[in-house]
């Protein structure tokens, strides 16, 4: 029998703080299928970001970025999404920045609700255009999270869902970069919480799965090497090739029925039902 492993520092949120939990994660997937439908060529990141607050104003919820600060001299986040374009990662701040036909967008967004937040990221190529390649890396990466989301069960551990991501990647017949320095993390009353959801690890490592936790689960593929780079604002985070990446995440919890996807409009159903993965949201 291999002891479970119960790190400090994670939440263990109750039936109801999960509920409230899952208002914040809707009001995320309201602003992203928002910002994803108003997305054109000849349209600014900021003009996304004005997307998404106009939501969050409608909702009455709280922003997760808006102002937020990881000290050692950076100044706090100034916008309520991230939104990066091709060979961005993650962490773009919104502004000038014209969108094209054939970019490859993703746009990460954070709600808060009665103090507890929700967190997901959604990739898209901008156009009708076939753009097969960006195409096929959002939706490769894109299947990395569902499969690191599938491999959530109580009793097993944070290194399931990363050798999860890791190995579906691997198996694809494009040698994408595994993006290591930016990860998963645990959520709730904060943003960013313990654990760290690597995507890429062993199975049965890290913290045990318990009732009550919540990940955000987010793998970053690139089409070239997965060395990154931050430009000189402080928090655009590129690929240091100038490859391009994706980026998709969502927030989950597992209950004693299966996985609820806290940020998914369905909560999971259908992905899951695809996957063979019981769906498992709380009874009201």
């Amino acid at each position: 029998m291999v002891k479970a492993r119960f790190p400090r520092g994670i939440e263990i949120k109750t039936d109801d703080q999960l509920r409230t939990m899952r208002r914040a994660s809707l009001v995320v997937a309201r602003a992203l299928r928002e910002v994803r439908a108003a997305s054109r060529a000849g349209m600014s990141t900021r003009q996304l970001d004005d997307v998404a607050r106009e939501v969050l104003a409608a909702e009455g919820a709280g922003s997760s970025f808006l102002d937020y600060d990881i000290g050692h001299g950076i100044p706090p986040y100034p916008a309520v999404t991230c939104v990066s374009v091709n060979e961005e990662i993650v962490h773009g701040i919104p502004g000038d920045r014209v969108l094209a036909d054939g970019d490859l967008v993703s746009v990460d967004f954070g709600a808060v609700v009665e103090g507890f937040h929700g967190d997901s990221a959604v990739s898209f190529v901008v156009g009708d255009g076939e753009h097969r390649e960006r195409r096929t890396l959002s939706d490769d990466t894109r299947e990395a999270l569902w499969r690191g989301i599938a491999a959530a069960r109580i009793g097993g551990t944070v290194g399931d869902i990363s050798w999860a991501v890791e190995s579906y990647v691997r198996s694809r017949p494009v040698r994408y970069g595994i993006v290591a320095e930016y990860t998963g993390h645990g959520i709730g009353t904060a943003m960013h919480q313990p654990p760290d959801v690597p995507n890429l690890g062993r199975k049965g490592r890290g913290p045990t799965i318990v009732r009550g936790m919540c990940l955000a689960i987010e793998p970053m593929l690139t089409l070239g090497r997965a060395t990154t780079d931050v430009l000189a604002d402080d928090w655009t985070v590129v690929t240091a090739d100038g490859s391009d990446a994706a980026h998709w995440e969502h927030t989950i919890t597992v209950t004693k029925h299966g996985v609820w996807v806290l940020t998914a409009d369905d909560g999971g159903e259908q992905a899951l039902g695809e996957l063979g993965i019981p769906f498992g949201p709380l009874s009201d």
